[in-house]
């Protein structure tokens, strides 16, 4: 039985996913990222799904995150790196939760932590976020090797993000993020795991593959790419969201519809009311472009999206209270996609998926 508002996740299609991924890049292990609940499938199910797809390791934003991965009884190697000055590092630790460390205060807050903490040293190679820069990492590395030395560290892993700012861009920061690499060896650091490729670098910048990728957004069966779909990467979008119609009925032509009657009905016609809306994901600034699929049938969102609602004209055609409507979903069962989402709110496929409320009830198939 179908929730009121659904997102129907495939976690089949997370494992083939993975499995098209890891055959894409010829071998080299595949991190999957499932911060931010899973990009809002769900973290621990997608993770779960993930491994059975031969994912070696799995990643998230917060130690937070990989506690809970922890609590659900997963054990594969997981790495979270982003931390507040907050962060329990010792739980971390005793949770054999690896630590992204991007600064030397950070370091020595990871190494008075009781345990020996597993460390990935994460530098800036040109995407201008955390990391450590190229001023910084030889007070970082000289830091990270003395407190291997003594045992209260150990430095497992070395990495960085692409900015995905062109080809040119992409083969300047390898080239830093390798020098940077060298940089740490020769400062007595031996890292086994060097990774720099996400899911578009995993996918079209071979160089930047090292010993591992990490791909989020693709292992959910979305294109990083504006010049490629899913079905051209060969992945399944994995989920599909939908809402009941609550509400029908016929108006003349002329009625306006929703806030600001940004919508007048031309002529005489069918009002559904979709019960979805702002508070749970949709984006408002899909109003009067998002499309909709009732009934095999594409329409658009009439007028603008509310807090918990928006109003589709489907004409004449027959629709009844209790059909469902599918924003989006895998394209080739003919719904919208979430990129189709994408653009017409003028934001990216990542975005439309992990904003999905906690209103939206999952249903794991």
């Amino acid at each position: 039985m179908s929730a009121l508002r659904e997102a129907r996740v495939d976690l089949g299609a997370i494992s083939r996913n993975v499995e098209t991924i890891r055959r894409a890049v010829d071998g080299v292990d595949v991190m999957v990222v499932v911060k931010a609940n899973g990009y809002g499938h769900g973290a621990v199910e997608s993770a779960r799904a993930a491994i059975a797809g031969g994912a070696a390791s799995l990643g998230v934003v917060e130690i937070e995150e990989a506690l809970a991965l922890r609590a659900a009884g997963i054990d594969a190697p997981v790495l979270a790196w982003l931390h507040g000055r907050d962060a329990d590092f010792a739980a971390a630790t005793d949770a054999r939760i690896d630590l992204g460390v991007n600064h030397v205060e950070q370091l020595e807050r990871v190494a008075a932590a009781d345990g020996t903490a597993v460390v990935h040293l994460k530098v800036d190679s040109g995407l201008g976020r955390n990391g450590s820069s190229e001023a910084e990492c030889a007070a970082l590395f000289a830091a990270a090797a003395g407190h291997e030395r003594a045992g209260r560290i150990r430095v497992a892993g070395f990495f960085s993000h692409l900015a995905n700012a062109g080809r040119a861009a992409d083969d300047a920061q390898l080239r830093r993020f390798t020098a940077m690499l060298e940089q740490a060896i020769a400062a007595g650091l031996d890292p086994s795991v060097v990774h720099l490729a996400a899911s578009a670098g995993a996918l079209r910048v071979p160089g930047a593959r090292f010993g591992l990728v990490r791909v989020g957004v693709s292992a959910y069966g979305l294109s990083p790419f504006d010049d490629a779909s899913s079905a051209d990467l060969g992945l399944t979008p994995a989920m599909e969201l939908s809402a009941e119609i609550v509400s029908v009925k016929r108006v003349p032509a002329g009625s306006g519809v929703s806030y600001g009657h940004d919508y007048v009905t031309p002529r005489e016609t069918t009002l559904a009311l979709v019960p979805i809306g702002y508070a749970d994901g949709i984006p408002r600034h899909a109003s009067g472009t998002g499309p909709v699929s009732i009934g095999g049938e594409r329409f658009t969102i009439s007028g603008r999206v509310a807090m918990d609602q928006f109003v589709v004209d489907v004409g004449d055609t027959p629709v009844s209270v209790g059909d469902r409507a599918v924003l989006f979903g895998d394209p080739l069962t003919g719904v919208p996609s979430a990129t189709d989402w994408a653009d017409a709110a003028g934001t990216i496929n990542y975005e439309i998926v992990t904003r999905i409320g906690g209103r939206v009830a999952r249903r794991y198939v």
